[in-house]
């Protein structure tokens, strides 16, 4: 796992993260309705407003693919979940093991569009 990334877009800083659903736990899992699997990975985006006071996350409209060393590409399908003042945008990724992907995720916000690439390698354990 990667540490913590992101993204300047506008007024704006976009969070991002991968990483095998396995690293949830089975509750967290059911809990988000995410498949807990050796051959599934999860996207994570947060957006947050760095022009407001105490930089509160914010919604947005997030979309992306993955692509990988072949070019085969997969739409990501993100959902919005809300925990108190956080807002994250989750999308689940089916992998072989060692598969490297190439993410592109378009984000906008009130006017505000951008996009930010990142490469994740998964490993089946």
């Amino acid at each position: 796992m990667q540490a913590e990334q992101f993204a300047k877009i506008g007024d704006f800083e976009v969070h991002y993260s991968s990483f095998p659903s396995t690293f949830l736990t089975p509750d967290i899992a059911k809990q988000y309705q995410i498949q807990r699997s050796r051959y599934n990975g999860v996207v994570n985006i947060t957006v947050i407003d760095t022009a407001a006071d105490g930089k509160p996350a914010v919604a947005a409209f997030v979309s992306g693919k993955a692509k990988n060393l072949i070019g085969h590409e997969k739409k990501l399908a993100f959902r919005e979940i809300r925990e108190g003042n956080a807002i994250y945008y989750i999308a689940e990724i089916k992998h072989a093991n060692e598969e490297r992907f190439t993410f592109t995720i378009d984000i906008s916000r009130q006017g505000t569009k951008g996009a930010l690439d990142f490469q994740q390698t998964f490993y089946v354990d």
